[in-house]
């Protein structure tokens, strides 16, 4: 930053940068928490349960395209700047968010409604993909040199603040007009509520200027007009995109979405947990998370940007094994003691169970062999295969053997009379316990993510930052992370374990951390040119 930019202009530029990227966080995040309700009113031809994956389908789709925009707005924020991408950015966002509010349902257009939320799904995940290399760059460039992690750190934190406002705002609708018209007309207010939001922060963004680093560029006549072939055709931008990702961003795509999306299902799903028990619980945890980004940005100032982060790695890698075993003891004990007590056990014909990996929802798994893993699978329950003596399929829980049938509907009713408790009590929860292991997974994440802006920043010349930083940061967090559900719901159903779905975002921190040892080189506190 130059010695004559004033106090406020920098406290301008975050507050404008991040309130932006909080409300494309906002749109991104109501979705994902209306999947139930988008299935029921856009997807009710392909039934209940079939329209509940088809919307979890969908709301991968805005991680899968999330590259997309990286490339598409990482060559426009190169060539035409930073300020006039990310005004264009939360403008598609916004604009296909308040669509999405007024579009027609299944019940009154038919295939029309589905196919329509498609394609505005796809520009939210496409606008994303550009977002938030915009909103880094263009703070990163403003601040002075020793004080860029903590300045960054503040697009970190939108983030969270775009979680609390989505949650915030989808409860207060509920509670007021009811489950009923909720499911009727009240699931679009969150959506158009969005508009406000868009406005408010398309005003902030205009009172801008253009970047320091990027003005410079310009008035020297030195801005790319090839970034796509200087940022991946190079070899040394090359190098540095491959670090990036191996380094940091593979592990923060599996470590954030372990910290704050897998526990969830985790929690709802393997746990019995009621679902809205476990929302305030992540609120909770997601506000105690929004100070923590700037903290260790700050942290990362003075010490660097590797110790910190490489230290968030660690103590993610450390810390989920034991972490979510002691979660099934504080959040449903009576599940763990009945599992130590009458333990289950598939017998079947081996070569009849599948690998139920389904990233698009589609894939049907009905061997009894399938029916039943999936079955204990999801109800939180590990088990193992042994092989039957006659090909049949069987549940056993101690001396009792049941019978599967083709839905599995005999299981629920055994588990039951073994001991094994229909879902989660929340008056026997151990808070301390609970919120102990949540906060240490908080920790581990923040540490990762509050200076990774900053990080990815002054790994890229300012001719290709744009494009270099955004490909890297939106494949770890959109395909590492965003695929991290299915993945470890796959890896639990084949090895009957319900913490071997772990071993998916400890592989990913662990390549990481080995990597940013090898071959990042620290940079902070240097000057960005």
């Amino acid at each position: 930053m130059s010695s004559e930019t004033k106090p406020w202009s920098m406290a301008k530029v975050v507050t404008a940068s991040s309130a932006g990227t909080a409300f494309e966080w906002y749109d991104f995040f109501i979705f994902g928490a209306l999947a139930s309700t988008i299935g029921q009113v856009f997807f009710a031809g392909l039934g209940e349960t079939a329209g509940v994956i088809a919307a979890l389908g969908l709301f991968a789709a805005g991680f899968a395209f999330r590259p997309l925009g990286a490339i598409i707005f990482g060559a426009m924020g190169d060539r035409v700047g930073r300020k006039a991408t990310f005004l264009t950015t939360v403008s598609l966002m916004g604009g296909a968010t308040f669509a999405i509010g007024l579009l027609p349902t299944y019940a009154t257009a038919g295939i029309i409604a589905p196919i329509l939320l498609i394609i505005l799904r796809i520009c939210q995940g496409t606008a994303l993909g550009g977002e938030y290399g915009g909103a880094a760059i263009y703070v990163a460039e403003h601040a002075d040199d020793n004080k860029r992690g903590a300045a960054t750190g503040w697009i970190q934190s939108s983030a969270a603040f775009g979680l609390v406002a989505a949650l915030l705002v989808i409860y207060f609708t509920r509670t007021t007009v009811g489950e009923e018209a909720f499911l009727e007309w009240g699931w679009r207010v969150p959506f158009l509520v969005s508009v406000l939001l868009l406005l408010i922060s398309v005003w902030m963004r205009l009172k801008l200027s253009e970047s320091p680093a990027f003005k410079k560029l310009q008035e020297a006549g030195e801005v790319t007009k090839t970034p796509l072939r200087e940022a991946f055709a190079e070899k040394e931008s090359l190098k540095q995109v491959l670090t990036a990702f191996f380094a940091f961003m593979a592990a923060q795509g599996a470590l954030w979405y372990c910290a704050f999306f897998y526990v969830q299902v985790f929690l709802e799903r393997n746990l019995g947990l009621p679902g809205a028990e476990v929302n305030w619980i992540i609120l909770i945890v997601t506000l105690v998370s929004a100070p923590l980004y700037v903290f260790f940005g700050w942290l990362s100032d003075k010490v660097g940007r590797k110790p910190v982060m490489v230290g968030g790695m660690l103590l993610g890698l450390i810390a989920f094994w034991p972490g979510f075993h002691a979660i099934t003891e504080a959040v449903n004990p009576r599940l763990a003691a009945a599992q130590e007590a009458t333990p289950a056990v598939i017998e079947t014909d081996l070569a009849t169970c599948s690998v139920q990996f389904d990233l698009i929802g589609k894939a049907e798994f009905t061997s009894p062999c399938d029916i039943a893993a999936k079955t204990l699978s999801a109800k939180g329950i590990g088990y193992s295969k042994v092989a039957s003596e006659d090909g049949s399929t069987a549940v056993r829980l101690g001396d009792n053997r049941v019978a599967v049938t083709d839905t599995g509907d005999a299981i629920a009713p055994a588990l039951e009379a073994a001991g094994y408790p229909l879902s989660a009590d929340p008056d026997e929860i151990d808070q301390p316990t609970l919120y102990f292991w949540l906060i240490v997974f908080t920790v581990a994440a923040t540490a990762l993510y509050g200076p990774q802006a900053a990080a990815l920043v002054e790994m890229f010349p300012t001719r290709t930052r744009y494009t270099a930083m955004s490909l890297p940061y939106h494949i770890g967090t959109g395909w590492v992370g965003g695929f991290l559900p299915v993945t470890a719901f796959a890896i639990v159903a084949a090895t009957g374990n319900i913490y071997a779905g772990l071993w998916y975002p400890l592989f990913f921190i662990g390549l990481s951390v080995i990597c940013a040892l090898l071959f990042w080189k620290e940079r902070h506190g240097q000057p960005l040119h």
